[in-house]
C-alpha cells in the first residue's frame, strides 16, 4: 500500500504542475519529492507524470488515478477530524464547587491531571463549606460528604463506603494521652468545625451494632475543613475529620487514627447534580475520574 505522504506529492505536483512547487507546500525537499513519486509509480507499475526538462502533464493512467487519490485523502482527513472531534469532545465549562479541606489538599492537583486529559475543558472551581444552592448559583455539580438533605438532587457516587474518625497529632497524644473509648473523647480538647454558624460538636461512632454519641468541647472552631485539620497537624486537639482529607497525614505519621474497633459516621461522597439533563459527558468522566482517585486513596 503507498503511503499518504507518495499519495500527497502525486496530487499536489499534479495541482501544482512542479515537483518543486509541491515539495514547498509539503515542506520536503525536492529530490525527497521526487523519490516519494518515483516510489509510487514503481509501486503501481506505471508512469502517472510524463515529465521533461520543461514541462510535466499527468499520463492518463495518472489523470484516472488522480481522482482516485483525491477521494482517499479526503476520507483520511474526514476520519481524522471525526476522530479530533472525538477526542475534543469533553469541552466547555465545567464548574465544581467542592469542601476546602478536600479541595485544596486533594483535588487541586488532581485536577491538573484531569486538565491534561482533556484540555478543552474550562474549570470553574469554588471551594467553601458552605453547601452551594445548585439551583441558584453557578455550578454545575457539588463535591459532598453526607447523604444528600435534599432527594431533588441527583447523586453520582463517588466513594460510597466512607467514614470519620477521630484523629490528632502525635505531639498532642503524647501531651495528653490517647483516648481509648469515645467517651473519653469529652476529656479532651476538640477542634470542633462550625455548621452553618453552629457548632458540629455531637460525634457518632458505631460498633458492633452499637451506637454512641459523644458531646465535645474545645477551644478551637472553625467554618473551613481545612482549618481544623491544620490544627490538628499543629497539635492543639483532636479532629473529627472524613478519612480521604486526613488519609494522607495519616500514612504519613503526621496524624494518628483513634479508637480504633469503633467507626465514626458514615460520609458517603457524591457529586451533585440539580437535574438528570444536567449529567453531561464531562460530569460522566468527571465521576469516573474521582471514583478512581479516591478508591485509590481510600484502599
Amino acid at each position: 500500500m503507498s503511503s499518504i505522504l507518495d499519495l500527497e506529492v502525486f496530487v499536489r505536483t499534479a495541482d501544482s504542475g512542479s515537483i518543486s512547487a509541491a515539495a514547498r507546500s509539503l515542506e520536503l525537499t525536492p529530490a525527497a519529492a521526487s523519490i516519494a513519486l518515483k516510489r509510487l509509480e514503481t509501486r503501481l507499475g506505471m508512469r502517472l507524470l510524463a515529465r521533461s526538462t520543461r514541462s510535466m502533464r499527468l499520463t492518463e493512467e495518472g489523470r484516472r488515478y488522480l481522482d482516485s487519490v483525491r477521494v482517499a485523502l479526503a476520507a483520511l482527513a474526514e476520519g481524522e477530524q471525526a476522530l479530533k472531534q472525538q477526542s475534543q469532545g469533553l469541552s466547555g465549562v465545567l464548574q465544581l464547587a467542592a469542601p476546602s479541606d478536600f479541595g485544596r489538599n486533594l483535588l487541586l492537583p488532581w485536577l491538573d491531571d484531569f486538565k491534561r486529559e482533556h484540555p478543552h475543558i474550562r474549570l470553574q472551581l469554588l471551594l467553601n463549606d458552605r453547601h452551594s444552592d445548585l439551583f441558584r448559583e453557578t455550578v454545575d455539580v457539588a463535591l459532598r460528604f453526607g447523604v444528600p438533605s435534599d432527594s431533588s438532587l441527583v447523586a453520582l457516587p463517588i466513594l460510597p463506603r466512607h467514614h470519620r474518625l477521630a484523629c490528632a497529632s502525635p505531639d498532642y497524644l503524647a501531651r495528653h494521652g490517647t483516648p481509648q473509648t469515645p467517651a473519653e473523647l469529652g476529656e479532651h480538647s476538640a477542634l470542633i468545625y462550625l455548621r452553618n454558624g453552629r457548632p458540629y460538636n455531637s460525634w457518632h461512632f458505631s460498633r458492633d451494632g452499637e451506637v454512641q454519641e459523644v458531646q465535645v468541647r474545645g477551644d478551637y472552631l472553625s467554618d473551613d475543613g481545612d482549618v481544623a485539620r491544620r490544627w490538628a497537624l499543629a497539635g492543639h486537639g483532636i479532629a473529627y475529620k472524613a478519612w480521604l482529607d486526613v488519609a494522607s497525614d495519616i500514612r504519613a505519621g503526621r496524624l494518628v487514627p483513634l479508637l480504633g474497633d469503633w467507626q465514626g459516621e458514615s460520609v458517603p461522597l457524591n457529586l451533585l447534580c440539580p437535574h438528570r439533563l444536567q449529567v453531561s459527558e464531562r460530569v460522566k468522566v468527571l465521576q469516573g475520574f474521582l471514583q478512581a482517585r479516591c478508591q485509590l486513596l481510600a484502599g
